[in-house]
């Protein structure tokens, strides 16, 4: 549709003296040059098509989500960069196929893999007056990655909620086997001594090992359990240290050389010292398992823009293609006797900090790296301006 000042400067074009035309013109111009400085600043990408699905414009934003050369954009055939849509034959269909085309989401991979949601609108092209198409696209890629975040979160968290329900579930019988082994303990007393003996050794056997499976049960509750990190300044090479003196008699069973390569520049990180040294028992312990003829753990750190990390690289077999997708799901072990809850309390751990986990298996060992927050880029508040003291009255 033609603006009311196109149809006001068409009718009085032959009485207007060049000096007006060229004024006229110049504000075209100018209008013209504004919505271009418009809509090139979009972070959308706005196309418009021809009716045989050729670009006739394309913002910035357009080239950059589509890999297109701003210079030869204007001509180029669309099915170039889409392919899923039968351009020649999209200004042929209905208004109901309108509607299903009008809003959908697409996957492209060229310039990288990306998820849009795509708009079209059919739209009259004001060279020739043949139907054409605007197209608004919009990188949804983020989003979709949060919400698949969001949706493992919730599994993860029904996962450990179920976990501690049957951890619960069997802390109840040991602690009536407990009881009944105090009784038993007291009706020994009363036997002759020499039945008591063996008796006692049997009970005694039964009674570590009911206090073996509660400690266990206990110290798994508490690791499944969801808890608030405690932030604290710490420094991850400590918390590295820290870990491997726990796991030192391991270590040294199974033949396993490690080599700590920590900067001395290397940035604090904010997290909760409990929960992070908890991550990187697990992954250790993961990595000593995977050695088990011995072999090389390599740790490192990185600093990146607003996170520190630890790198873990063993040089055990590796993780199978087939089993990486696997790695954080509940109950799923690469391992014969796993129950395979560390690494997904791993990924809980770092997830509630804010960080990330990176997981690469390579051609001889299994590198993982666990990103936290540094202390020096998180966002502080300002202490408020002190108020002015009150004047005296005098």
């Amino acid at each position: 549709m033609k603006s009311a000042f196109w149809n006001k400067l068409i009718e009085r074009l032959d009485k207007l003296d060049s000096g007006s035309v060229q004024a006229q013109f110049l504000r075209l111009a100018s209008e013209r040059g504004l919505l271009e400085t418009i809509f090139h600043a979009l972070r959308e990408g706005i196309l418009m098509l021809d009716a045989e699905g050729r670009v006739l414009y394309a913002n910035r934003g357009a080239c950059r989500l589509l890999g297109m050369d701003e210079t030869t954009a204007t001509g180029q055939p669309m099915k170039r960069y889409i392919r899923e849509i039968e351009w020649d034959r999209l200004l042929r269909l209905d208004e109901t196929e309108w509607a299903r085309l009008a809003n959908r989401e697409i996957e492209i991979t060229h310039p990288e893999h990306r998820f849009l949601a795509m708009y079209l609108a059919p739209l009259e092209n004001p060279t020739d007056g043949r139907p054409g198409v605007v197209m608004i696209l919009r990188d949804v890629t983020q989003e979709r990655h949060r919400a698949a975040e969001v949706v493992e979160s919730e599994r993860l968290n029904a996962i450990l909620m179920l976990a501690a329900g049957v951890a619960h579930e069997i802390g109840n019988p040991l602690n009536s086997l407990a009881i009944h082994l105090q009784l038993m303990d007291r009706d020994l007393r009363k036997l002759p001594a020499e039945q008591v003996a063996n008796l006692r050794e049997s009970l005694d056997v039964a009674r570590g090992e009911i206090q073996r499976l509660d400690h266990i049960l206990a110290q798994f509750l508490k690791a499944i359990r969801p808890s608030l990190p405690n932030f604290a300044r710490h420094s991850l090479p400590e918390l590295v240290a820290a870990t491997l003196q726990t796991l030192d008699a391991e270590i040294h069973d199974r033949k396993v050389v490690v080599d700590v390569d920590a900067p001395t520049d290397l940035p604090s990180a904010w997290v909760d010292e409990g929960q992070v040294r908890q991550a990187f028992f697990n992954v250790i312990r993961n990595a000593l398992q995977a050695m088990s003829g011995g072999g090389v753990l390599r740790i490192s750190f990185v600093t990146l823009d607003r996170l520190v990390g630890v790198v873990f690289q063993d040089s055990g077999p590796g993780i199978p293609p087939e089993q990486m997708t696997q790695l954080f799901e509940g109950f799923r072990s690469t391992k014969r006797t796993g129950h395979g809850m560390g690494l997904m309390i791993v990924q809980r751990i770092v997830r509630d900090h804010g960080g990330t986990v990176l997981v690469d298996s390579l051609p001889a060992g299994t590198r993982i790296q666990l990103n936290f927050p540094r202390d020096d880029q998180r966002i502080r508040l300002l202490a408020a301006p002190a108020e002015p003291a009150p004047e005296a009255v005098p």
